[in-house]
């Protein structure tokens, strides 16, 4: 195939679209699926249960689908689903899902994974996500649409991390983090909101003001979270954004919510 350096090993059984080109010294494994237009540049590793999408980049020394750093894999055949047009840098490191976490780790549409950054086994990596140059998610970790996780933070396992958020550079996250919240710090704690980011991506004036009202209500001193999340006004909730941080706050967290200081 014209597409495939000659130095580099796919081994049969791969499905290679005729478009996907496969530089040199990249070694591609038997369960592997690259659809069209992907691109490995060179001395990539993909192996596994690995399906990768429409028009992705993987650049050099990236390893994609090797068996998860977690000792309760046993070898079952899980997978890893790539989406389309994302761009994985150098070093990236993404391992497929396990038995005890629904057997796939996901990486959605345009993302975006900087030098060294990794993905451990059964990861839910949502749209237009960015992880900073090594930043880490341990396992069964949960990234909502456009999150920004910044360089050299670490996501603790089960941590649910909601669209738009933003985490600041070299912060260890151990709780879920509200969509749109913005947090940092050797433990991470809650900064108030990602509203650069919110005006970015043309959210109305009303929903801006409307979440900041619905945040303060949440975090403020009185009752607890709970009730705060109960007593929220209802002509708040009437909000997209609003809505989107009570969906969030409703469900099963198994690690808690981060809280401002």
């Amino acid at each position: 195939m014209g597409n495939i350096h000659h130095s580099a090993i796919v081994e049969e059984g791969a499905s290679v679209d005729p478009s996907a080109v496969v530089g040199p010294f990249c070694v591609v494994g038997s369960e592997v699926t690259l659809d069209a237009g992907v691109t490995l540049k060179s001395h990539v590793a993909v192996a596994g249960r690995t399906t990768i999408g429409k028009g992705t980049t993987i650049f050099p020394f990236a390893s994609i689908g090797h068996a998860p750093q977690d000792l309760k894999y046993y070898g079952e055949k899980s997978e890893l689903v790539i989406g389309d047009d994302c761009v994985i840098r150098e070093h990236v490191t993404i391992n497929p899902g396990t038995e005890g976490g629904g057997m796939r780790t996901v990486i959605g549409n345009s993302c975006l994974l900087m030098v060294g950054a990794h993905v451990a086994h059964d990861c839910l990596v949502g749209d237009h996500v960015i992880l900073v140059n090594n930043a880490t998610l341990g396992g069964h970790v949960s990234l909502g649409d456009y999150a920004i996780i910044g360089g050299l933070s670490a996501v603790h396992q089960f941590v649910r991390i909601g669209e738009h958020a933003m985490i600041g550079g070299a912060s260890g996250v151990e709780t879920d983090i509200i969509p749109f919240g913005s947090a940092m710090g050797n433990r991470a704690t809650l900064g108030g909101l990602n509203i650069t980011g919110m005006k970015r991506r043309n959210f109305t004036r009303e929903d801006i003001h409307a979440l900041r009202s619905a945040y303060k209500h949440l975090f403020s001193d009185e009752g607890t979270f709970a009730e705060r999340v109960k007593t929220l006004p209802a002509e708040l909730a009437e909000f997209p954004s609003v809505r989107k941080v009570l969906k969030f706050v409703n469900e099963e967290s198994k690690r808690g919510f981060c809280q401002p200081v």
